[in-house]
């Protein structure tokens, strides 16, 4: 068997950081800039928090008048001295790019509104256009391997020393930033702020993941042969035969892997149905899909 070694495996991540390094950093500039343009047009004027440092600053803006950038990039500072000390130097190198350029690109951006005359009074079409701008650069970010630092750091402070996951420390940290706004904004802002949360999510993992155009089957069925023989002959795809055993009955059985494009789903489903209705199968999107004939 022929394993690889702790030397050769961090060559080949090397390789990959180098190879691809010019379109990281392009990633990198271009989320920053969709972020922060995001947060100048649409958020701050309106008092919509997005959660993160980025929304202490809108809060601690409106009570107190401090500029936005300053505010980011004095919790950015803060949060990379205890990510320093608190989860070690490798952790910290990645945030610390992000973490510096993302109020530089808030305060260049800081009077966008005077360059761009577009009416941002609607909280609706503010909140959508917002998430979809803000999520499409913090997608481009995490693709690119990179963070803008501020609250990521402290979620992964909690997950280390409270023993908790970081989509628990989110929860947390995120979760009580937003709903503080409440008490600043109302009721109101909250409930479009949440609405910027959600959009944001899902734009930062099709930007990650992107758009799927295939499908993957996991197929239990105790007509194994006419299945295969129908995916092979007639839908003209790959079958791949996993052995498996039953966690309950400990019965041995086979699983059928087949990944095909979207437009074929309903034939291998509407199949599988007339072939074995008895037949348990899973049904997953696949986003990426290499080798194979």
């Amino acid at each position: 068997m022929n394993i690889f070694t702790k030397k050769e495996n961090l060559e080949i991540l090397k390789t990959i950081d180098k190879k691809s390094s010019i379109k990281r950093y392009g990633n990198l500039l271009i989320g920053c800039f969709l972020v922060a343009l995001s947060y100048n047009l649409f958020l701050a004027p309106n008092d919509l928090v997005p959660g993160g440092v980025s929304g202490i600053a809108i809060i601690l803006n409106h009570i107190f008048g401090v500029d936005n950038a300053a505010i980011i990039f004095i919790f950015s500072i803060v949060l990379l001295i205890a990510s320093f000390f608190l989860l070690g130097k490798e952790k910290t190198k990645s945030s610390i790019v992000g973490s510096l350029l993302f109020p530089v690109f808030v305060k260049l951006t800081s009077h966008i509104n005077v360059w761009l005359n577009i009416d941002t009074s609607q909280l609706l079409l503010s909140a959508i256009f917002g998430g979809v701008v803000s999520g499409f650069g913090s997608g481009m970010l995490f693709k690119a391997g990179f963070t803008t630092g501020g609250t990521d750091i402290l979620n992964q402070i909690f997950s280390k020393y409270f023993k908790m996951s970081i989509g628990k420390s989110m929860l947390w940290t995120d979760g009580l930033i937003v709903f503080s706004s409440a008490f600043v904004f109302g009721p109101t802002k909250l409930m479009y702020s949440i609405i910027i949360l959600y959009i944001i999510s899902i734009m930062s993992d099709r930007v990650i993941l992107g758009i799927s155009d295939s499908k993957a089957f996991y197929i239990v069925t105790s007509k194994e042969k006419s299945i295969k023989e129908y995916i092979l002959k007639y839908l003209n795809h790959g079958v791949t035969v996993f052995n498996a055993k039953g966690g309950f009955a400990k019965e041995k059985q086979t699983v059928l892997m087949c990944v095909l494009p979207t437009k074929d789903y309903y034939r291998l489903k509407e199949g599988i149905h007339k072939i074995d209705p008895e037949a348990f199968f899973v049904i997953t999107d696949a986003y990426e899909v290499f080798g194979g004939e």
